[in-house]
């Protein structure tokens, strides 16, 4: 199997049973209207332009000496060995067709059939676990760096038994631990008689009393799914950076796992089987495999959905534009459409999906805006990636867990003028994670509860999250909904709001004290009375933090023109200053085009996000200004009629 490409690949081979002829022109399929597919039907018309006088629509990573005809059987690996690397603009959309054509093309029922009931039979101790959302397990970079999840000889997903014994084993000694308040090392001696070690007092002990058979998912068409990691915002040394990133992959989709257990040889006591499947349970439960903090790789047992380290829930509903995962291609066998310049365009559409890691990537972003205001960005980089985990400069695994359960789309988003927005809703919920020091889960408690109402009500999720849902329908063209409008369903008085401006006033200051209090508890030291500068605020500079130059203000609320009064405001704004100027506007608004703001007329700006947050509270809403120390943005608060400051306190 070909699993990492070639240090420096020139041109397709051709395959093991054909005559090499390294004077032929190196070729690339075309995949195009009728019964073309890339994918052994033929077809050289152009897609997506139309018409046989538009040109081919290439796939430039397939190789027509040796076209993919995979059985629908076999492994998705099967088509990557086709997949070639070339330096090629189309090199990214090929990638995603690639995935996508081998996770809707693969069917591996009737085998996941033999392999589950295998594992029954043979297991003396066999039961079934629910993903609630996606899993990946294991696994290692393909061709491309394509992140592939574990699979086994014969290109089948699976946890490896390794991977089992290492959650059951990983529970056993963290429990232990816990009890007996004893180090790691003191708790692994104890594990031995279960587990096995070599270091094992007793020879007996050396070797393990179970056996964890592979666990295969039960047989689903759609259980190898297309998935997307999208890391938007970085640290540059003391700076932050807006610089999102789409990376497909794949990994399974609320898959049914069977998994078997049985006593080792020689070993007759039952009560061990018992006692490990307690711990492989709780184990399971706290999640496996990669990105277990972001919602992946929980697995439930049949009646048991809670895990022990649930500390806060809330059911939600988002209205608007919605969150999305995959970029998905409207027709895996036209990749592509031409645009009014005669370029090709990846032909794609959003697929909405109600995603965990859009809820700790949004927390995440507002514990790193209040955070820049108190402290110094080396500071809040450390707390940071205590609270969130972090890859750099070392790995830290987090202390928090975010999950969201019974995920699900009410309403997909508009596809016509009159169709209602789109809704999605679910339930969100925080755990510790088991890295967290057990005297700080009531800090930590306490700082996310209240992070968590403030990012309720300054803002959406998703695509469209720094405005609210509004309409757009008197518009002849999409969309015809815009923004995003999150709601906590809930009942607590936890989250009932005032009906005035005054009374949100004291109430949001009580939230962000209680914030601050909690990150002091937790050990950070600072002064919230007093505000730091973060980087430089100007007309064409500012920097995504609650700073000193940063302001918070609640306005009440009056439709205009089918919008919130503020978002009516801003629109007014920045249709004044576009006409005038991009770079005005962009200031304002933020924007996508090049533009050169500074004196000096070389440095330009790329995509920005807008510098301006608005929330919709029905009766009034709360408005967000980074860098409101400057125009336009200073300008755009004073138009604001009757507006209170609730932020800086």
């Amino acid at each position: 199997m070909v699993f990492e490409r070639p240090n420096q690949p020139r041109r397709p081979q051709p395959p093991a049973t054909a005559k090499s002829n390294v004077t032929k022109p190196k070729k690339i399929i075309t995949v195009g209207v009728g019964k073309g597919s890339g994918g052994g039907h033929g077809g050289a018309s152009g897609g997506g332009g139309g018409g046989n006088n538009q040109p081919p629509i290439l796939s430039p990573w397939l190789n027509p000496d040796n076209e993919p005809q995979p059985h629908p059987e076999a492994s998705f690996v099967e088509y990557l060995r086709w997949m070639r690397s070339p330096d090629h603009e189309y090199k990214d959309p090929t990638k995603v067709q690639i995935l996508q054509m081998a996770s809707e093309k693969a069917n591996y029922s009737k085998r996941l059939e033999q392999l589950t009931k295998r594992t029954e039979l043979i297991a003396q101790n066999s039961f079934k676990v629910q993903c609630p959302w996606r899993i990946r397990v294991g696994g290692h970079r393909g061709p491309e760096s394509i992140l592939l999840p574990a699979f086994d000889a014969l290109g089948l997903p699976y946890i490896p038994s390794s991977t089992l014994r290492g959650v059951a084993r990983t529970q056993a000694i963290r429990e232990i631990m816990t009890q007996q308040q004893i180090a790691w090392k003191d708790a692994e001696k104890q594990v031995a008689p279960w587990f096995g070690s070599l270091e094992a007092k007793h020879p007996k002990d050396s070797s393990g009393k179970i056996v964890f058979l592979d666990a295969y998912p039960q047989a689903d068409p759609n259980i190898l799914a297309v998935d997307m990691a999208n890391n938007i915002w970085k640290w540059d040394g003391n700076a932050t950076q807006y610089s999102p990133n789409p990376n497909p992959f794949l990994s399974l989709e609320k898959p049914m796992f069977v998994i078997g257990l049985r006593l080792a040889s020689g070993c007759e006591d039952t009560e061990i089987l018992a006692k490990v499947k307690q711990w492989l349970i709780a184990g399971l439960q706290a999640g496996v495999g990669s990105q277990v903090n972001t919602g992946y790789g929980q697995l439930n047992p049949a009646g048991k959905v809670t895990p022990q380290s649930e500390f806060f829930r809330v059911e939600f509903i988002l209205q608007g534009q919605l969150i999305h995962g995959q970029q998905k291609l409207r027709n895996v066998h036209k990749p592509f459409r031409t645009d009014k310049n005669g370029k090709l365009r990846p032909d794609t559409i959003t697929h909405a999906e109600v995603r965990p890691v859009a809820f700790k990537s949004m927390l995440r972003y507002w514990f790193r805006s209040f955070a820049l205001g108190i402290l110094e960005p080396a500071q809040v980089q450390e707390w940071e990636g205590k609270i969130f985990g972090t890859i750099t400069p070392h790995k830290e695994y987090g202390w928090l867990m975010v999950r969201v359960l019974e995920g699900r789309i009410n309403q997909k988003e508009p596809q016509s003028k009159n169709d209602d927005f789109g809704e999605q809703e679910g339930i969100l919920t925080l755990n510790y994670s088991p890295e967290i020091p057990q005297n700080q889960q009531d800090n930590l408690k306490k700082l996310t509860q209240n992070l968590t109402w403030l990012m309720f009500h300054l803002g959406g999720i998703g695509q469209g999250a720094r405005r609210p849902c509004y309409s757009r329908q008197n518009r002849q063209y999409a969309p015809w909904w815009r923004g995003s409008t999150l709601i906590p369903d809930s009942q607590d008085s936890f989250w009932k709001l005032p009906k005035n401006p005054q009374e949100f006033q004291k109430l949001f200051r009580q939230r962000l004290e209680a914030f601050y209090q909690a990150l002091q508890a937790l050990g950070a030291t600072f002064n919230y009375r007093q505000l730091k500068n973060f980087g430089t605020a100007n007309s064409a500079t500012w920097c995504e933090a609650l700073d000193i130059n940063a302001k918070i203000v609640v306005v009440h609320n009056r439709n205009i023109e089918n919008k919130q009064y503020a978002l009516h405001i801003l629109h007014q704004h920045f249709h004044q200053l576009e006409t005038k100027s991009y770079t005005d506007s962009k200031n304002l608004c933020g924007g996508v085009k090049k533009d050169y703001p500074f004196t000096n007329g070389k440095t330009k700006r790329e995509v920005i996000p807008s510098p301006i947050w608005i929330a919709d509270l029905d009766e009034y809403q709360v408005v967000t200004v980074f860098g409101a120390n400057a125009d336009p943005r200073k300008k755009y608060l004073e138009t604001l009629t009757n507006s209170i400051q609730i932020f800086p306190l």
